[in-house]
């Protein structure tokens, strides 16, 4: 149950007559159900475990009692809301009983409910063994069907084995339509889908009909990782600083004839530009590219080596040296050998 903070901030964005459908959670409890349709969303998601082993410990109730409920809950919400979309998830779904998860399921769709979440709950799923959530999304909908009953599915994965976002792909491919994701991947324990690395894939791999703008995604991920105080990790992909930066000289010198030789993303469709870091990994190219970048020209070869030497070394301290210090070390390497000047 949430305070009085969450309830007023839900209220505050379900008046604020956004674009996006305002969604709210809540128990399978009426109570729940009129505080969150008092904040004025467009979307109610409940939830209820029926595995049996929560159901007889946790809850004391009977599998069937437990479905009565959700179905109860889901028809008042609807009754109070006939527009309201919503969704039925039977929390941890992937470890209940199957037949629990049917019997749950085909009741909240008959009750009203407009989508069906599958939950994996603690991030059990791996593709490609026995436990996968491709087979699974597959399997309910089969059942679902055989009822004449086809409500849009949703899956909502977490990040525990690592496999979050391999297994929401898994899920597309099963024909899932909605996936939860979250900007930089936050959520509970290890997280969920990370929202940029799904659209890109979506955008680019599956060529999913959309009118996103991701160009936008840099700019949300560093507001939502200013106020939620969590950094974007530098080799996140699409949004990490590292994310189409070349360090190997060999890589930059390849990527400076072709882009593509060392990339399969174009930065600009994601707001971001190609970059060269200048370390101890550094080769002539890497030179080269920082120097038109500052548009600086003519520089000898005398001078370009000690460069590349004074880059390598400090490199080799551990960090990178930036387009203002290359300049000023430009400057250095190609004066600190001169003849000095007799003052007379």
């Amino acid at each position: 149950q949430v305070g009085p903070e969450i309830h007023s901030v839900v209220r505050t964005l379900g008046g604020a007559g956004l674009k996006a459908t305002v969604a709210a959670h809540a128990r399978s409890l009426r109570g729940d159900v009129d505080l969150a349709l008092d904040c004025g969303i467009g979307m109610l998601g409940i939830f209820y475990c029926v595995s049996d082993r929560r159901l007889a410990g946790i809850f004391q109730k009977r599998l069937e009692e437990a479905v009565e409920q959700i179905a109860s809950v889901i028809a008042y919400a609807k009754k109070q809301q006939p527009n309201l979309l919503v969704r039925y998830t039977p929390e941890d779904t992937v470890r209940s009983e199957f037949s629990n998860v049917v019997a749950a399921t085909v009741a909240a769709v008959e009750a009203g409910a407009d989508i069906i979440s599958i939950a994996d709950t603690t991030g059990l799923m791996v593709p490609g063994t026995p436990t996968n959530l491709h087979d699974y999304v597959l399997r309910l909908k089969a059942e679902l069907e055989t009822r004449q009953l086809s409500p849009m599915i949703a899956v909502h994965c977490h990040n525990d084995r690592g496999l979050a976002l391999a297994n929401a792909l898994d899920a597309v491919r099963a024909g899932a339509h909605i996936i939860d994701v979250s900007v930089l991947g936050l959520g509970e324990r290890a997280g969920i889908v990370d929202m940029a690395q799904l659209m890109a894939i979506l955008d680019q791999d599956f060529q999913l009909d959309h009118n996103w703008q991701l160009d936008k995604l840099p700019e949300l991920y560093a507001l939502v990782s200013q106020y939620a105080g969590v950094p974007i990790p530098r080799n996140s992909p699409i949004v990490g600083a590292n994310a189409f930066t070349h360090c190997a000289g060999v890589h930059t010198q390849a990527a400076n004839q072709n882009p593509l030789h060392y990339r399969s993303l174009d930065p600009a469709v994601f707001g971001r530009a190609e970059q060269v870091c200048l370390d101890h990994m550094s080769g002539g190219a890497s030179i080269d590219y920082g120097l038109r970048q500052l548009g600086i020209e003519d520089v000898d070869t005398e001078t370009r080596r000690r460069l590349l030497a004074e880059v390598k070394s400090i490199g080799q301290k551990g960090r990178t040296v930036s387009p203002e210090e290359l300049a000023h070390l430009v400057a250095f390497c190609s004066t600190r050998d001169a003849e000095p000047t007799e003052v007379s």
